[in-house]
């Protein structure tokens, strides 16, 4: 197997292998698929690349695999571990792969030769298993120190419906054991708080199959939605926003000319009335364009930012929805700020101050920044993407902000800055979003008159805060578990009378606390108070008040905290002091 060093060594897999932990994993993902072999010898491998919390590999079986199988494969994991097998690389030309792999009767390494068509292949033997692998690896088996088998999955090879389906088995690989037992419990934790799970214990919303990936708001998740518009909107009035209504469906002529019926057909709706084609709106920004051209505007108008709350549709493939996080239906808290080129610099600052500290609001970790460049498929000339592109890292860094650069993941009409929040679990998840727009402006011809009494073009400027609210509602209920802060919780108290001697004072004090805006609900059951509390506890409620002779006569409240034992006695006048700081939290920018 000793050949020169060829010109080029093909890559197929579909993650760069760029770290020692990649490595690591990339090679575990090999020991993997040779336990299989070793325990199902007819078995027919796929590609098993790395994926960002570990690796996967898929594979054709005569036996079906079942969670129960896993530890089967574990174990013969572990007994290649430890014979401490060395990882060797050769290269082989492409013929002799081909002859190499057909004799292996490994029909689908057959395939990936033959349809990249490279000269050139590298692989890697461990043991006595050969496997097709740009690599790199690890030095021997036995580096590894610590995986877990996770779960078991269909795949389409290639990812083509057309074509046989595979068995894919996930797994992951950490350099400690204590690092792999940090994960497992994360997962756990994460199983705990997924969204789908809470949402329906907390009847907050559902789905249905007469509308996929459209979910239904039930009172309280309407509650928790229009609390986050609400944020928003408090936000707009020391940023002067003006809020404007654009339509649902509009005439396919505009979505040809903003570029989206180019570059965006895929994801959008159409429909035909009286012999006139049209599209259910994916974004808001072309609508905006046609508020700011209904009059002539002048630079003292400047900068002009028009929110807008459009609900909005975009196709996403069944088996991409999940849940609240991808939706085929969705309002984003959207917003575009008409500005001259000169004030470019004073709306990013605006912006960022806006966002980041939203994000502190909801208690929200790190928040990386990314400034991702234009795509490959996009609209405007090639200037104008160097102009934008360097208009947002100039505002970057005049607002220090660290930042990466993602190449070609921008609009198709303009670059971003995205932000990426991690949870109370350490995940990521992008939000935030600022698009700097010079394309748009010309598409649709807007001006304005400058101080020479001459017309300019306004730069435009797409964000949004939260991103779609319910992606944010799925995000953030996994965050807090259900266990909202008080000023964002749908049910924000519950009055609890000891006996019905006591429900006339707890009447009293419902209306007290409704009457100060509090959202809050009487438990009058014929229940005991373990049952109640119990209830109210699973329900997640920020606080319970307790009422009994003691308190209705001294005109007081005993209070427990949601996950809090032990319980506080106050006066009505502390209980609305507290709950009138508690709420104060949702408004950052209150004088």
């Amino acid at each position: 197997m000793g050949m020169a060093e060829p010109k080029k060594i093909v890559e197929f897999e579909e993650r760069e292998i760029t770290s020692e932990l990649d490595t690591l994993r990339h090679s575990c993902a090999h020991i993997m698929a040779h336990a299989v072999k070793r325990l199902y010898p007819q078995a027919k491998f796929g590609i098993g690349p790395t994926i960002e919390d570990g690796f996967y590999y898929d594979m054709e079986l005569d036996h079906q695999l079942t969670p129960e199988d896993l530890p089967r494969i574990e174990a013969e994991m572990t007994k290649i571990i430890a014979e401490n097998n060395a990882f060797e690389r050769s290269e082989m030309s492409a013929a002799e792969a081909t002859e190499y792999f057909k004799k292996l009767d490994q029909n689908f390494k057959v395939e990936i030769i033959r349809d990249i068509g490279a000269p050139v292949w590298s692989l890697y033997k461990e043991g006595d298993f050969v496997d097709l692998c740009r690599g790199p690896h690890i030095g021997k088996t036995g580096w590894i120190k610590a995986f877990k088998l996770l779960s078991i999955a269909g795949a389409y090879w290639r990812g083509d419906q057309k074509k046989q389906q595979l068995q894919r088995v996930y797994g992951t690989c950490f350099k400690t054991p204590k690092q792999l037992a940090d994960y497992l419990f994360m997962i756990e934790e994460a199983k705990k708080r997924d969204h789908r799970k809470l949402g329906t214990e907390l009847d907050l919303f559902s789905f249905d199959p007469v509308a996929p990936g459209s979910p239904f708001f039930h009172p309280k998740g309407a509650v928790l939605y229009n609390r986050l518009v609400q944020y928003i909107r408090d936000l707009y009035k020391p940023f002067n926003y003006l809020e404007i209504i654009t339509p649902q469906i509009l005439d396919v002529s505009l979505w040809h000319k903003s570029g989206h019926y180019a570059n965006y057909k895929e994801n959008m709706y159409f429909t035909e009335v009286e012999e006139r084609e049209f599209a259910v709106k994916p974004m808001n920004c072309p609508a905006s364009t046609f508020v700011y051209s209904s009059s002539k505007r002048s630079y003292r108008e400047l900068p002009l930012r028009l929110a807008d709350f459009g609900r909005l549709h975009r196709f996403e493939p069944s088996g991409a929805l999940a849940g609240l996080t991808r939706v085929r239906t969705f309002c984003q808290d959207d917003a575009h700020v008409f500005c001259t080129p000169e004030q470019i610099g004073g709306e990013m600052s605006n912006l960022i101050d806006m966002i980041m500290k939203t994000y502190k609001v909801f208690g929200f970790g790190e928040v990386k920044v990314f400034l991702s460049t234009r795509p490959e498929k996009r609209v405007g000339l090639d200037e104008v993407w160097d102009q934008a592109e360097k208009g947002l890292e100039e505002a970057l860094k005049a607002n220090k902000v660290e930042y990466k650069v993602n190449p070609g993941d921008g609009a198709f009409y303009g670059p971003k800055i995205d932000f990426i929040v991690h949870d109370a679990l350490k995940r990521g998840w992008q939000l935030g979003t600022i698009q700097l727009d010079f394309t748009l402006p010309e598409r649709f011809d807007l001006k304005y008159v400058g101080a020479d009494n001459s017309p300019h073009r306004p730069v435009m400027i797409h964000r949004a805060v939260l991103g779609s609210i319910e992606r944010f509602m799925g995000v953030i209920i996994e965050h807090f578990a259900g266990a909202f802060p008080f000023w964002i919780a749908p049910v924000q108290a519950v009055v609890v009378p000891v006996a019905n001697d006591h429900l006339p004072y707890c009447r009293e004090l419902l209306a007290a606390l409704k009457a100060k805006g509090i959202r809050a609900e009487l438990d009058d059951r014929n229940e005991s108070m373990g049952a109640k509390t119990r209830d109210i506890q699973m329900q997640k409620v920020p606080m319970m008040l307790v009422a009994g002779g003691r308190e209705v006569e001294s005109g007081s409240v005993s209070v427990r905290k949601y996950s809090e034992k032990a319980s506080t006695t106050m006066t009505q006048a502390e209980l609305f002091k507290q709950m009138s700081e508690l709420e104060a939290v949702g408004h950052p920018y209150a004088k």
